[in-house]
């Protein structure tokens, strides 16, 4: 289990092409944009270094739970949390290639309402970028920041390329997430609260203290044999 993990957004790759096959006239096109999505080993504009090592991990591991399973979806603008809302979705990233320190990614942009929205805004030649949104560890590191335990989520067609450091530090990453050993992500101490509150509202009173010794030791194991 890794513990502490920050939601990290990143500024936003501009250098993407555009692409539409044209199928027959029975069939609407289809639009995909392919560009960098990722970078490594190099400090970023949010002062941060990845891991190459780690990326190509995460890039490997995103492929194989995601992409080949037609799950990588992300969103029109960042949301405020880990989860993907299949509501915003407004592409599916078909392929992430490594290309030197950079990861070279291919979307198609989805028939969704908001994908439509994002083909109609690339049309009419509104400037779109693409940012990645990930939890990871944080240590300064004199100029920089190094990033580790990524976890890299999907990324995300944004708008806004001026997005303030202090927003993001407020809204984005203030909340910390556990990674469990299933993979599942959730927020660290919010949840493992809530969980065990909903366990004790179902026990009798006497039972109650001796659940919270055993939650409690059950919890302090998991993250001894996680770790």
């Amino acid at each position: 289990m890794k513990s502490g993990l920050n939601l990290l957004i990143e500024e936003p790759f501009y250098e993407f092409d555009v692409l539409v096959e044209e199928k027959n006239n029975k069939s609407p096109s289809t639009m995909f944009i392919q560009g960098p999505y990722l970078m490594a080993e190099q400090k970023n504009k949010n002062g941060r270094i990845y891991s190459l090592s780690e990326m190509v991990n995460e890039v490997n591991r995103y492929s194989t739970e995601m992409i080949k399973t037609n799950r990588s979806v992300g969103e029109l603008n960042h949301p405020t949390s880990v989860e993907i809302n299949p509501e915003r979705a407004c592409h599916i990233i078909t392929e992430l290639k490594q290309s030197g320190n950079m990861f070279l990614g291919k979307s198609k942009i989805l028939n969704t309402p908001v994908g439509q929205l994002v083909k109609t805004l690339i049309q009419d030649g509104v400037k779109l970028g693409v940012s990645s949104r990930a939890l990871g560890k944080l240590e300064e590191s004199g100029d920089h920041k190094t990033v580790s335990d990524f976890r890299f989520i999907t990324c995300d067609v944004v708008h806004d390329p001026s997005v303030e450091t202090a927003f993001v530090d407020g809204i984005y990453e203030a909340k910390q997430y556990i990674l469990k050993c299933d993979g599942v992500v959730c927020e660290f101490v919010e949840n493992t609260y809530k969980d065990l509150k909903n366990d004790l509202c179902s026990l009798p009173k006497h039972n109650k203290d001796e659940h919270i010794k055993e939650s409690i030791i059950n919890f302090i194991n998991s993250l001894k044999k996680c770790s």
